[in-house]
């Protein structure tokens, strides 16, 4: 059985670590090798892609935070989960919703989508 919101929670937790070296390792546990990223604004494959984008929103929006909105839903190798990221304890700015498969326990092929962005 797959632990859909364990997979989610990994995800965010990557995404959320601020230290490079620390986010090394998070983003290899949560990214399956050859992952591929892509929303209306941003993409990124492999490993080094994947940082690289979550380096980039934290030189956007310093001190935001990504929350799991609700459950992380899922059949077999595909996973959904909605997102919202802001500053600590205030509500999100920016809401979406991802979609992806799973390779091995790991996030392999995420599409992404913007709910709510600021005008």
């Amino acid at each position: 059985m797959t632990d859909y919101n364990a997979i989610a929670e990994a995800y965010f937790v990557a995404w959320n670590e601020t230290d490079a070296a620390a986010r090394k390792g998070l983003v290899e546990a949560a990214f399956a090798t050859g992952v591929s990223y892509r929303d209306p604004i941003m993409q990124g494959d492999g490993h080094a892609g994947i940082d690289a984008l979550i380096t980039g929103v934290h030189g956007q929006f310093p001190g935001f935070r990504f929350k799991l909105k609700g459950k992380a839903d899922g059949f077999g190798d595909n996973i959904r989960f909605s997102w919202g990221l802001g500053p600590d304890g205030a509500e999100a700015v920016i809401e979406g919703s991802d979609f992806a498969t799973i390779k091995d326990g790991r996030l392999s092929l995420i599409t992404g989508f913007l709910d709510k962005v600021p005008g």
